[in-house]
Order: structure tokens, then sequence, then C-alpha cells
């Protein structure tokens, strides 16, 4: 999630909420498919838990994967992702592209808000302006970077209206782009770029996205209550433009921290899916309900740099090389996740002869203790201290705690003189803190909201919205702004180029302390059929989801 991915932030439990389950996992033929689907249950009801809270259902401010799932699934923009990934119509009945790919018109399908009243292109306009005006204060608007003006209105002081999307008519939208951009249509999938509609918002103020009833939906999906951080509950949409493919009719969610707790209720058959942590993999392994899958979501320690210490670039090379992530992902996580010394994963992107994006740059500033130490002695003269106390923001569930332990223990460990204090907070409560930059190292995620290596890269530019610790590179900020901009007319250029800046941001500076991607140990109900999940966008979808009796 990503979401993105990830900002699709860190959900340790590895619930439904951070599960990148494969698509197409039942390896069913579409006539077996067909077959099943006229064995459907009675009762179309889904029970799920999450480890927690959702922090907004305002997609101009959201940043994290929680709140993304559940705007998949009860939103919708002129496009979402399918089984596979595959880009399927959403609100866009068609769309036409200018030969110099600059322009786009889509035409809308006739449909609903679930309060009624008609989507029309005007809603989107609304959004977009909405989303990249400064006042709004989003931390995506760089996402809508790639259409005509989207930056200057947003950081040069452009009126809104100079943004280059506009109503033709109804239910016709015009948008241009400032250079022809490869990854666009996989962009309109995103909530960032959902509609939503003016006097709905403005009617509800500050209030907007911040409770169930305060929200618009015009996906599968509306949401029928919310208490916080205890849960809450979809139902199928009427008014949704394809509700005769939904066939989940209730979907209940409990916000569940315990990984205990969490298999008890899988168990009982209280719940219909749920992650497990390491210890309690033996148990299931060989199970028909158990699987292990990789994902392309990347975790890592985000250094912040308004710490003097960490400003050091010694200090954030000794921290990175002086902990085992080897260990960490096979011992500790046992869950199928990969040590990464690096940012962009592996196996997700390709170039056009069907290179691994990682093959270029393989790992960087691996596990190794004696240079951690050099470096570590090396900043400690520099910064004229012997004693360094450093503070680490986790997450507040019982397997984030145990993982924040592991890192002190390493850390402490091999670099005498160094003290970290770990504070754990709710998921809301730590992107705060973190938007803030009141921390010093945080343990944090990211999932790709889009299929381009600049979904994880973008986010370290000077000043970037997502950038939140403080990093500045001018070589890595004349990368990104160059394959933005003039690179997208030279691919391969742009391809290696990223890779480059991929090296300055790790391999020179470590600027954050990559830690391992993503993989996930679950069980889930055979009865339960076609969740589609994704390497990018929104994790997954519950729109084709279905029960068999």
């Amino acid at each position: 999630m990503k979401a993105k991915k990830l900002s699709i932030l860190f959900v340790f439990v590895l619930t439904l909420s951070s599960i990148l389950m494969a698509c197409g996992k039942d390896k069913e033929t579409k006539n077996e498919k067909d077959k099943s689907k006229q064995n459907l249950a009675a009762k179309q009801e889904l029970n799920l838990i999450d480890t927690s809270e959702i922090p907004t259902l305002d997609p101009s401010l959201a940043t994290d994967q929680v709140s993304f799932l559940v705007m998949t699934n009860t939103m919708e923009g002129l496009y979402r992702l399918g089984e596979k990934d595959k880009i399927m119509p959403g609100l866009a009945k068609s769309e036409e592209v200018s030969a110099d790919g600059k322009t786009w018109t889509f035409k809308l399908r006739d449909a609903k808000w679930s309060n009624g009243d008609k989507i029309v292109a005007a809603d989107f306009v609304y959004a977009w302006q909405r989303a990249v005006d400064p006042k709004t204060a989003s931390e995506y608007a760089y996402m809508l970077y790639p259409i005509l003006n989207g930056e200057e209105v947003n950081n040069s002081g452009k009126p809104v209206t100079d943004l280059g999307v506009k109503a033709i008519d109804e239910l016709t939208l015009e948008v241009k782009l400032a250079n022809a951009t490869p990854y666009f249509k996989s962009l309109l999938s995103f909530p960032t770029f959902f509609p939503q509609q003016q006097k709905f918002v403005e009617a509800q103020g500050d209030k907007y996205g911040a409770e169930f009833n305060s929200a618009l939906y015009n996906g599968p999906f509306v949401l029928t209550s919310w208490e916080h951080e205890v849960g809450w509950t979809y139902e199928k949409n009427p008014n949704y433009w394809d509700k005769d493919t939904v066939k989940l009719t209730n979907i209940n969610v409990k916000v569940v921290k315990d990984n205990n707790t969490a298999v008890s209720l899988y168990d009982t058959g209280a719940i219909d899916r749920t992650g497990l942590i390491a210890e309690q993999v033996p148990k299931y392994k060989d199970r028909e309900d158990f699987a292990r899958l990789k994902a392309t979501s990347v975790y890592f320690l985000r250094l912040n740099q308004k710490n003097p210490a960490l400003a050091n670039v010694d200090v954030r090379k000794a921290i990175n090389m002086a902990y085992d992530k080897t260990s960490l992902c096979d011992v500790l996580l046992n869950n199928g996740s990969m040590p990464a010394n690096y940012l962009v994963p592996s196996e997700f992107l390709y170039d056009k002869k069907g290179k691994d994006f990682r093959d270029a740059n393989g790992d960087m500033n691996a596990y190794n203790v004696k240079k951690a130490q050099e470096h570590w002695t090396a900043a400690k003269a520099a910064l004229g201290k012997d004693a360094i106390t450093l503070k680490l923001l986790n997450f507040d569930s019982e397997s984030a705690k145990k993982v924040g332990e592991y890192f002190k223990e390493e850390l402490q460990k091999n670099l005498p003189g160094l003290t970290i204090e770990i504070t754990s907070m709710p998921f809301a409560q730590k992107l705060e803190l973190e938007s803030k930059m009141d921390y010093d190292i945080s343990f944090s995620g990211w999932g790709p909201d889009y299929a381009d290596p600049m979904t994880f890269l973008d986010m370290f530019v000077t000043n970037g919205g997502h950038n939140q610790m403080g990093f500045s590179n001018k070589a890595y900020d004349d990368i990104i702004k160059a394959a933005n901009t003039t690179l997208l007319e030279d691919l391969d250029k742009r391809w290696t180029e990223l890779q480059k800046a991929e090296k300055i941001l790790i391999e020179e500076e470590q600027a954050i302390s990559p830690v391992y991607q993503k993989g996930s140990a679950y069980v889930q109900n055979p009865k339960v059929k076609d969740i589609f999940t994704h390497k990018f966008g929104g994790d997954y979808d519950y729109k084709w989801t279905y029960i068999l009796k």
C-alpha cells in the first residue's frame, strides 16, 4: 500500500491492511470461476482485522496505507486496478490522447455519488485543484506535477485555475500535461486523483473525511460506521455504477493490535484472514489456508538531519551498517521478508529489455560491523562527543515493539557510546510526528503508488512533502527534476539516471537506512475468493471478492 503502496506506511502485524496477496492466487480458469460463483454462500459478509485506525478519508490529505485501502474500496477515480494490476475503467467511459501525448480527454460515464447527486467533470477539476493548492497542504500534491502548471501552482504562486485541467462540458474532462508522461494513466487509479464534490467538502469544513458520514462515496462500498480505534463497516453501495459486479454485502473490520488475539479470532472463525508473526508460522505452514508472499513495500529507518548527530554522514552510515538485517528477516520476522540495502524493490520494475531495476545497483552499504565502527569513531571525533543519545519513533503493535528492541540492542552493542530511547505511538499520531519532523529516527515504510521508480525516489527531494527528515542534495534534486521533464524524451537514459539517484541517496548519503523488502505469512479462509491485490496504488480491492458455501 502503496501506500503509498504506501504512503503506504508500517502496519506490522501483516494483517489484511499490510499483506500484498498475489493476484490470481487461486489458479482457477475462467470456467472454473464461473462455476464456483454459482456456489455462492447465502451470506456474502467478510470479516477482517486491521492493526491501525483510519487517519483520514480526505483524498487530498491522506498519506497512509490504511486510508488509501479504505478509499480504494469506497471511492473511485477515472480508473481502478483489477486482477494482475490491469488498469480497468472506473468513471472514465473513454479516453483520447493527442499525438504528442500531452492532452488527454476523458468522457465520463453516468454515475452517482452516494448522496444521489450526479458525478460530473467539475468534481475532478475541483479535487485536483484542491490537492495542488498550497492552502490545502497536501503531502501528495507533487503527484499532480505532471499536469501543466501543477508544480507552479503548488510552489510558485500561480492560481489554481492555471492547473491544466478543465471541464469541457458536464461529462467531458480535458487534462493537459507539461510533458508526455509514460506512467500518467497508472496515476489516475490513485486516491489523490479521485473526484470530490465541492459543495459537500465545503459544507463539512474541517470535519471533511474525519467521520464515516463526513465523507462522500462513489465506489463499490460505502462506510456505514466507524468507531475510532475500534473498527469500521463497509456496505455495498446501491448507487455504484457497476453494482452488479459486487458480490459482498458487508465487510466488518476490527482494530486488533495483538497478534495472538488476531490468530485466536481466525481460529474460531470470527475473522477470515490474518497475518502471522515468526513464532506462529510453524503451526500453520503446512496447512491449506497458509501462504507466504513477496511484496513491493520497503521498510526503512528515517534519519532526521535536523538532529546534529544525524546530520553527520558517518553517523548515518554507522547506524545502517551496525545491525544484522538478515537475522531480523530470517529469525524475528520469518515471513518471507528480504534484507534490503536499497530503496526501489526487486521484482517490481523492468526496463524494455526485461532487466530488473535492482540489477544495476544491487546492495549498497550492507551490514558490516567493522566498517560501522570505523564510521562511528570518525563521527564521534568530528562531533567531539563520546556519547550520543537518539530517540527511535516506533509503532505501537506488539510485533513492532519487538523489532524496535532489536534495533536498540544491535545498535547499542555495536556502536559504543550510543543510547537508543524508544517511543511507541499509535499510527495516526506517529504520522503526525513524522510530518512535524518531531523525532530523531523513525521506523517507516513505503509502498509504490504507481509503476515507476519515481514513486520511491522523488520522496527525498529537498523540501519534498514526504522528505520529512531535512535531507538535501543538489545532484539528487537535479536528477529527479530532469527525470520528470527533459529525460521523459529519453527513457533509457532516464532509467540509468534514476539508478544513479538511488546510489546518491543510499550509497553516498545514507539518507535513510533500508531494513527489508516486505514479505507476508498469513492464513485466509479458503472460501474467500478474488481479493485482488496490487504491486502499486491501493493495496487491494474487494470489488470482485466473493464467498463460497
